[in-house]
């Protein structure tokens, strides 16, 4: 029997949970002194409530090796001899790092043990581990073997896309989750950055002026990059305010030509001490690691742009050929009097360098034959 389990970040449902039988190490949160286990002791929609009424930003810490050794033992007792883990990005968080040392000190512990335990390092955030988390124990139901799982999650899990787009950059900035290249260039554009995983952390690939833009952009990413034979579900999150991620959910039904389920849930506190209130984000497998970038999808937008243009130009052509021959004429003559400006400056400035050169080179005649006096 092959039990899955994995951290709290990977913020599936409890339903989801329950239904797969999937246990989590919970993540511990400071709140002004005080200490809360993720998903036991305090809800997202009560963190959600109080998070703009603390002084001091929340910090959250990685599930200790016993508490990950616990679950390998409780999973034991109930006739489990294969344990898959999925890990949070070891990139954004120690759990992974926990999560072996817990391993290590239970065959330390248990020499003789048949048990089979495989920590896999997701290189996603939230529900990006709990995508491939998700789909795996899909696969597990279907009957997959325990290496054919680890096969899978190992495959997969870089081309687990993720979106995420926040109100705020400062949360991330704060707590390391957003490198520090890409936190400047947020900080300077002003606008709602979009973020995804690069190496296993998060950075800005693209920059979108308003909620409607940024779905948008959601979207259309979500037609060219998905694998709609891998990806049978995709999962759209949020911090508070699920009416964006239902507004999410309409659009990629009607614009998206995809039949497959789509899960909506909320972040958990442990991400969202990090991404702040309003953030929604957009989970499924791409079909291979496609470039993606801030600069890349500057230049792409430009085109789109430039497209734009053309196709208005030729429309207006079409409507006004005779008005647009004269314009066109007008913009021809007014192109080469800015030209014969331009020349004419050039002129002008290199007769003003000539006669201050001729200038100088006499002064410095005249000093020289001084000296020789």
């Amino acid at each position: 029997m092959i039990k899955l389990m994995a951290d709290s970040t990977c913020d599936l449902s409890d339903e989801i949970l329950e239904k797969y039988d999937i246990s989590l190490a919970p993540l511990s949160i400071l709140i002004e002194g005080k200490t809360y286990k993720d998903r036991l002791d305090i809800s997202p929609d009560e963190f959600y409530s109080i998070i703009d009424e603390l002084d001091e930003n929340p910090t959250t810490s990685m599930p200790s090796p016993p508490e990950y050794v616990k679950i390998f033992e409780e999973a034991i007792e109930k006739g489990y001899d294969e344990i898959l883990c999925i890990s949070m990005s070891s990139g954004t968080s120690g759990s992974y790092q926990s999560a072996e040392l817990a391993k290590d000190y239970f065959f330390e512990s248990n020499p003789d043990s048949k048990v089979r335990i495989y920590i896999v390092d997701s290189k996603c955030m939230s529900h990006g581990s709990g995508w491939l988390l998700l789909k795996t124990a899909r696969l597990r139901e279907k009957g997959s073997t325990f290496e054919e799982l680890i096969d899978f999650a190992e495959m997969f899990k870089t081309n687990v896309k993720h979106y995420l787009a926040v109100n705020d950059l400062d949360n991330l900035i704060k707590s390391g989750r957003l490198s520090n290249a890409s936190a400047m260039i947020g900080k300077l554009l002003k606008i709602n950055p979009i973020m995804s995983m690069k190496n296993g952390k998060g950075a800005i690939v693209a920059k979108e002026r308003g909620r409607k833009k940024v779905l948008k952009h959601y979207v259309d990413n979500l037609i060219t990059r998905i694998n709609l034979e891998i990806s049978d579900f995709l999962i759209i999150g949020y911090t508070s305010d699920k009416l964006i991620a239902e507004n999410l959910k309409n659009k990629i039904l009607k614009e998206a030509d995809y039949s497959g389920e789509i899960f909506i849930m909320q972040m958990g506190v442990s991400v969202g001490t990090h991404v702040g209130l309003g953030g929604i984000s957009l989970y499924f497998v791409e079909k291979s690691n496609k470039k993606d970038g801030l600069l890349i999808n500057e230049i792409h937008s430009l085109v789109e742009k430039k497209n734009d243009l053309l196709k208005i130009k030729d429309d207006l052509f079409e409507k006004n050929s005779e008005k647009f021959e004269d314009m066109k004429e007008e913009l021809t003559e007014i192109k080469k009097e800015i030209l014969e400006k331009k020349n004419e400056f050039f002129k002008k400035k290199d007769g003003v360098f000539e006669e201050k050169k001729q200038d100088f080179i006499e002064k410095r005649n005249e000093f020289f034959e001084k000296l020789k006096k």
